[in-house]
């Protein structure tokens, strides 16, 4: 089995220093965004999605550096809405990835302008890569647009989660958990996987499969981060613990007990890990990473 961690360091310190290159700094005070946008894109985090899209696109034989700006801009975006969410009027949080969140290490209104111009930059990045083909990249950005929207993507997903509450009725309420779940993580992992195969040019059931994959991995992704929320070391997991349950959050954990939701985690795992076998030995890092996304203490 590989070591997943490993890999994983390994991925993270290519593409952290890969970063950079799409980084420059101008002289007058409208630098204080940019050093921003920087700080909150570089101060850590797991680069599961880049990892993830990058990994999916070596399935069909697609290099790094062709598959980098679209991991590039997946980070970008995921990076806004970590800042958007921390924001007072959101989830209202001083630590993120182990450090000050963006608007207690700059301002409230630094914060917001540097996830915008995140968000932004990201299609800049995407629709600028001249390594992936125009029709991909056409591809790409209708992709990406759609998952962090508000038509079933992140925003809907964050306006679930900051006004969704129970019903009542234990069946709504757990596609309401679904749902949640599916459009807050769920998406920006379902992109990761697609984005792989619209840039290997896969076939329609290869995209099927790896779509599924990403359902399966990012109900098991939330679930151990309501699961961390809950028993976590907060040092190790470098974000504010037991919000979910002082915010009267809507959550895996809070619907089916915890020991209920991890054995339903590692129920998705297998059969993750399964349905990805079918592309053999390029899949060893996607079976691995599945496995750690329900082990990890971060």
């Amino acid at each position: 089995m590989t070591d997943i961690k490993i890999v994983l360091r390994d991925f993270s310190k290519r593409f952290n220093e890969d970063l950079e290159k799409y980084f420059s700094f101008p002289e007058g005070a409208e630098k204080r965004v940019i050093d921003a946008m920087h700080y909150s894109l570089t101060i850590g985090g797991k680069r599961l999605r880049p990892f993830l899209l990058c990994e999916c696109a070596n399935l069909f034989g697609v290099e790094y550096q062709t598959a980098l700006p679209a991991a590039v801009s997946l980070e970008m975006l995921h990076t806004y809405s970590l800042i958007h969410d921390d924001l007072p009027a959101m989830d209202n949080d001083d630590l993120r990835r182990g450090q000050p969140t963006c608007h207690k290490k700059f301002d409230e209104a630094t914060a917001i302008l540097a996830g915008d111009g995140l968000l932004t930059y990201a299609f800049e990045v995407l629709s600028n890569a001249l390594e992936i083909k125009p029709a991909q990249r056409l591809a790409l950005v209708q992709l990406l647009s759609s998952a962090a929207g508000s038509f079933g993507g992140m925003v809907a997903g964050q306006t679930l989660d900051l006004y969704a509450r129970s019903t009542g009725d234990k069946s709504s309420d757990e596609a309401i958990i679904s749902r949640l779940e599916e459009m807050k993580t769920g998406r920006l992992l379902r992109y990761a996987c697609e984005a792989g195969a619209v840039l290997g040019q896969a076939n329609e059931q290869s995209r099927r499969i790896l779509v599924d994959y990403s359902r399966k991995v990012g109900q098991a992704f939330q679930i151990a981060d309501d699961i961390l929320d809950q028993e976590g070391n907060q040092e190790l997991v470098g974000k504010t613990l037991h919000k979910d349950d002082n915010q009267n959050k809507f959550t895996f954990v809070k619907y089916y007990g915890t020991d209920k939701a991890r054995k339903l985690a590692i129920k998705l795992i297998d059969e993750a890990i399964e349905q990805i076998s079918v592309f053999g030995e390029k899949s060893e890092n996607l079976k691995s990473l599945a496995r750690y996304i329900i082990e990890r203490n971060y």
